[in-house]
Order: structure tokens, then sequence, then C-alpha cells
């Protein structure tokens, strides 16, 4: 009997053994995983710019580093390659650099100026029934395709303008406007959030000072939401200087300096995308170039924009005024002139101003496509399902929205686990201040400043270039996957936060381990974020052309097949068919099903968010 019971208590070890085992086992797997997973970001990033700058060096070194930035002229001829004793074409990009600045600048005086005043009109001087509608409004806004905006640019800004202008409208105005309009749903969100977030204690100081409600926003309020306004400015300044659909569809595109307002010109992101389909060896190498430029100028503004947030945030905190001497006198006589020209009230008129012209300018974009679009789906809804045709009444989008359905799903499928899990480690495994997590971070957040042109030529040189050299469904899902990490992974750990340490402390001395009280416990309560993230991160698929342009493809009349075939997705077939000019009706019903497309996934992401949270903190509906 003892030998027995000897027998079963060591095999009683033996089994505990086996079972601590094989936890250990699978906890250094997991961790494992979720660390490779935060590797793919760094590596990446790394391929992005190593990729890019071994395929624009030889252009570097052909043309002249000086006379590529710095030449006004852009003539390229296809047939020049590396081995040319002399060039035929010419290759400088100066006039496409002052372009693109300039075009920024513009947006940035209409968007960034209109945000900034309509966020302080909704947080302050709307009507709380009217904030409600009018926030939404601008959140879903926020999603609609670039090509759309390009589209209403072609069809009813370039229009009006031309009853003005020497030319058919296009030029930097019209492309100033179509970029503010474009950023300034952007400018809005995020300026509104940071006004929001400021302490209550600075508007209720302000007004026991004896301030008026508008002095108090003006005075305490904006000033302590700097940095989010700042920062609000520099992702408009990014997504303006990165655009592309929309700046080729209302620039005029000539490779000269903005001659005034109604002067055609060309951009960095619009050379690419136009000559890159056709270009020789030469030329496709100076487009690289001209892509590698472009993401070092938008890392540059970023760094800079950043810096001088973060001096206003210091500055803001410290409250470091000199007291004496010349600058007080100054101070003092301009803090005079602005009392007596009551300046918080004009910034409330304008305030009010800028919000009713925004939500105008919005809604008609919105509402001049729909009155112009539904029509024809109405007429014709065999349009959306019916077999494509080569004669005029027999186009369909059918191509498109199966191209684009392939694309959401494998896009999906390879970035949520990537980005969720990424998200894992950095919110459960990733010790402060290590040199490997702060790598991760820097790499997400350079990948969510890259232009969506520049993972386009990536994607061509990289994905479409292993699977046959030609266009398809997976070289285009590949590239927009890289894009939508920076947004699941940011989402994710946001939720991955919210979920409080007593849940996982409650697991843990219940014996469970650290992975399964990831799977069973923090991911089930973060899902809703997760979710949403996943939802919104499908609207930009959607939303996406620049990417899928020469990457997945352009070809409106092909089904795809299977995943190597070649496809073009809802935005791209909009883009073509607005360009040739010929289906302007078939595009009117396109632009109505991508604006449908984004604003129902926008809302059902809000819809399962408040209902899962809900559920999980046992509201009652």
């Amino acid at each position: 009997m003892a030998y027995t019971r000897a027998k079963s208590l060591n095999s009683a070890k033996l089994h505990k053994k086996s079972i601590t085992h094989k936890r250990e086992w699978k906890e250094n797997a997991g961790r494992v995983a979720f660390t490779l997973a935060a590797i793919i970001c760094i590596v990446s990033v790394v391929a992005i710019f190593a990729f890019l700058i071994v395929k624009s060096v030889p252009a570097f070194q052909k043309i002249g580093v000086f006379q590529f930035l710095f030449g006004k002229l852009w003539s390229p001829d296809r047939l020049d390659t590396f081995q040319t004793q002399t060039l035929s074409g010419t290759y400088g990009i100066a006039t496409m650099i002052v372009g693109s600045l300039i075009a920024t600048v513009g947006a940035l005086l209409v968007g960034g100026v209109l945000g900034y005043f309509t966020a302080v009109f909704l947080v302050f001087f709307c009507p709380k029934k009217l904030q409600r509608i009018l926030s939404t409004c601008v959140h879903l806004l926020a999603g609609i395709p670039s090509v759309v905006y390009g589209f209403f640019g072609i069809v009813f800004l370039l229009p009006v303008l031309a009853t003005i202008a020497p030319n058919n409208g296009n030029g930097l105005l019209a492309t100033s406007l179509i970029l503010g309009v474009m950023i300034l749903p952007t400018v809005v969100s995020l300026s509104k959030t940071s006004l929001e977030a400021v302490a209550i204690g600075y508007y209720a100081g302000s007004l026991a000072l004896g301030s008026t409600h508008t002095q108090a926003v003006f005075k305490a309020v904006v000033p302590a939401a700097r940095s989010g306004i700042t920062a609000s400015l520099v992702l408009g300044i990014g997504r303006a200087l990165g655009e592309t659909m929309a700046v080729v569809m209302v620039a005029g595109n000539a490779p000269t300096f903005p001659a005034g307002l109604f002067g055609s010109f060309r951009v960095m992101t619009a050379n690419i995308v136009m000559e890159m389909g056709y270009a020789g060896q030469l030329q496709e190498s100076a487009l690289v170039a001209t892509g590698v430029v472009l993401l070092v100028l938008i890392l540059l503004v970023n760094l800079l924009l950043g810096s001088i947030s973060a001096r206003a945030v210091k500055n803001t905190k410290e409250k470091k005024v000199k007291q004496t001497g010349v600058g007080v006198r100054i101070r003092d006589f301009f803090g005079g002139v602005a009392h007596k020209m009551k300046t918080p009230y004009i910034g409330r008129a304008l305030a009010i101003t800028a919000g009713a012209f925004s939500v105008f300018s919005l809604s008609l974009v919105v509402g001049f496509i729909f009155v112009k679009g539904i029509p024809t789906l109405v007429r014709t809804p065999s349009i959306l399902y019916r077999k494509f045709e080569f004669a005029g009444d027999k186009v369909t989008i059918f191509p498109a929205i199966v191209a684009t359905v392939m694309a959401i799903l494998l896009s999906l499928v390879i970035a949520v686990p990537i980005g969720v899990m990424t998200a894992v480690f950095l919110n459960e495994y990733a010790r402060k201040n290590n040199v490997f997590v702060r790598l991760v971070r820097k790499a997400i957040d350079v990948l969510g400043g890259v232009p969506s042109i520049v993972y386009g030529l990536f994607g061509v040189l990289t994905f479409v270039q292993v699977f046959g050299g030609h266009s398809s469904v997976i070289a285009g899902s590949l590239t927009v996957s890289i894009m939508l990490l920076p947004t699941i992974v940011r989402a994710t750990e946001e939720s991955l936060k919210s979920v409080a340490d007593t849940l996982r402390a409650g697991s843990f001395a219940l014996g469970a381990g650290k992975l399964r009280t990831i799977f069973k416990i923090v991911l089930p309560s973060a899902l809703p974020g997760i979710l949403s993230a996943t939802i919104l991160s499908m609207g930009r698929v959607v939303s996406e052309s620049a990417p899928f342009l020469y990457t997945m493809g352009s070809v409106i009349s092909v089904t795809p097949k299977s995943y190597m075939d070649s496809g073009a997705t809802l935005a791209v077939a909009l883009y073509q068919l607005a360009g040739e000019g010929w289906h302007v009706n078939e595009a009117y019903a396109t632009a109505v099903v991508l604006i449908v497309f984004v604003f129902v996934l926008t809302l059902l992401a809000e819809r399962i968010v408040k209902k899962l949270h809900a559920k999980m903190s046992g509201e009652k509906k």
C-alpha cells in the first residue's frame, strides 16, 4: 500500500510538472508571437524606406541630387536608362515641391482656420441638440473618399470657378478649396476633442475673475487646448501634402510653378500617379525619388510642428512672461488694442460663421452627389449587379464591388491579427522606457504618416513583383494592410488600457496564466474598440484609390475570379469613370455607393461600440 501511495504521489507530481511545463511553453509561445507581430511593424518601416531609397539612388546618381531637387523643368523621356550617356529628358521637381507646399498652405488657410473656429462653435456656442447632430455629421464626413471630393471638384467647383477664371477653373484656388474641405473634418474632430478635454477649472476660474462666457473661451480654454489644436493642424497638413487623387482631378497638372489662383500646376503626388503606369527605367526611378522627397518632407513637417506643439504646451504650463522692459510695454499696447476691438467677440462671430459655412460646404458635397447620383441608381439598379458590357448603356460597377469586397476581406485577415497582437504586446508585455518598445511606437507613428501614394510605390516595387510582375488583388491587399496597422494598433491599445487592472488581478488570483487572462478576460473586454477599429479599417480600404491604382489594377470591366487577378476598386472605378468623361451618370452613382458604404460602416462601428459597452457595463437599455 505504501508503494502504491508513493507511486500515485510520484505520478501526481509528474502530472503537475507536465501541466506546468505545458503552461510555460504556451506562455513563452504567446510572448514570442506578440513580439513577432510588433517586429513586423518595424520591418515594414525599414522595408518601405529601404526599397524606396535603393530604387531611387540610381536616379539621384544619374540626374544629380541638386539638379533633381532644384531643376525647374520636368520633361522625362521614357527611353532614358541608367546606361544612357546623354539624357534626352530633363528631371527637375522644384516646381512640384513648391506646388505641393503652396497647395498645403492654401488648404490650411481654408480647412485649418474654418476647422478651428468650427470646433470652437460646436463646443461653446452651438445648442446642445444641434451639437450632437453636427458632430455626428462631421465625424461621418471625415470618411468620405478623397476621390469623391475630386469628382465633386470636377463636376461642380470647376464649372463655378470657370465663370470668373481665364481657364476652366482648375489651379491653386480650386485645389486649396477641395483640400481645405477635405482636411476640415479632421481638424474639427481633433480640435473639438482637445477643447472638451480642458479642465473645467480654466473656464470656471476665468468666469470667477469677471470674464464673460466668450472671454473665458478665447482667453482661458483655447490657450489651454493649444497643443491638441496644433496636433490637428499637423495631421491636416500631412493629409494635404500626401493627397493624390483629388489634386490630380482639379489642379490642372502642368509641371510649372503656380501662376496665380487659376494657373495650372502639379504636385509631387500627382506626378507619381500620372506617370508611373508608362514610365521608362530612369523615369520610374525618378518618380520613386519623388516619393522619397515627399516622404522626407512630410516627416520633417511633422517633426517641426510637433516641436512647436511641445513648446506651446510647455509655455502654457509654465506661464513664463517677462514683466519688465520693452516687451511688457509692447504686450500691454497690443493687449489694450485687443481689448478695445473686443477680440473674443470677434472670435465668437467668426466661430458661428465658420460653423455655418463648414456645415454648408460639407452638406453641399454630399447633397450634390446624391441629387445627381440617386436618379441613376433608381432608373438602372442593375448597374450594381449586371455583367459589364462594352456599350454606352451597359456600364456597370459590379466588377468594382467584387474587387472591393475581396480587397477588404484579405486586408483585414492580414492586418487585424498583426495589429491586435502588436497592441497586446505594447500594453501587456512591454516594459516602460524599453528601447525596443520605443522603436515599435516610432515605427507605428511613421507608418501613420506615410502618404498613400508612397504605399502604392512600395507595393509596386515589392508585392507586384513578387506576384508575377502584374497588378493583382493580393498585391493591393498586402499594400493596404500595412496602411491599416497604425489605426488598428492605436485603437486596440486604447481599448486595452481601458480594461480595469482588477480584472487581470482577479484572473491571476484564480490561477490563470497571463496568456489565458489576455484571451479570456482582456481581449473580450476590449472587444468594442477592436471591432470599431476593424470596421473603420474596412471604410479605409473602400476609400483608398492611389495605393490600388497600380498594385491592384485600374480596368473596371473585368471581374476578378481569384486573388491573383487584377481588379479596380470602387474608388478607382470612380476615378476612371470621371476621368473619361463618357460615363458621368455612372460616376455619380459610384460616388453615391462609396459614400453610403463608408457612412454605413462608420455608423455600424459606433453602434457596435455603444451596444457592447452597454452590455459589458450592465447598463439597461
